[in-house]
């Protein structure tokens, strides 16, 4: 009984990630979202439509071996990121106050976005069990999907992030 229990969960999990790589589409409309940052301002897509790129990248927890790794080197780095006419954030299902400080613990100086209600990350397909999945979203000035990425590595994620706003053909600032 137990084995079978098992497997039910096994194929709820893979049904599950199966419906996350399809619920965004490369040159559909990326869904909108306003959500608050560890900066003290609210951030929503409506307001680069027409103006900028902009890269979501999604993370599970604050304050995990993964999650710190990957906000390390999106902090370090932002720099590279910052060579391009993009606008780029951090976003989990952490509450606010949970990703205010871990922004400051790293000194992020980029805004790490709360999604505390999970809305936004289920309407973007990476919700899974109340968490977010480690997912890179790419949309372009228009709104559009450009490229969902869901085979981040923490340690290089922003050298990975410069490499794909390259080929997408961002431009430079």
């Amino acid at each position: 009984m137990k084995l079978g229990k098992f497997f039910a969960l096994v194929l709820v999990f893979g049904l599950s990630s199966l419906a996350t790589a399809e619920t965004l589409q490369v040159g559909q409309q990326a869904p909108a979202f306003s959500l608050q940052g560890s900066d003290g301002n609210t951030y929503s897509l409506a307001d680069y439509v027409g103006k900028q790129a902009v890269v979501l990248a999604w993370f599970p927890k604050a304050f995990t071996g993964g999650c710190t790794i990957e906000c390390k080197s999106l902090a370090e780095n932002g720099h590279l990121i910052r060579e391009f006419d993009v606008a780029y954030f951090m976003a989990s299902t952490d509450p606010l106050d949970k990703t205010i400080a871990f922004a400051e613990s790293l000194e992020a100086d980029f805004p790490l976005l709360s999604d505390a209600s999970t809305e936004t990350a289920n309407d973007y397909g990476v919700l899974v069990s109340g968490i977010a999945r480690r997912h890179t979203i790419y949309i372009g000035s228009d709104g559009k999907i450009l490229k969902v990425d869901s085979q981040v590595t923490p340690a290089s994620s922003a050298e990975d992030m410069v490499a794909t706003l390259a080929e997408l053909g961002i431009p430079k600032r």
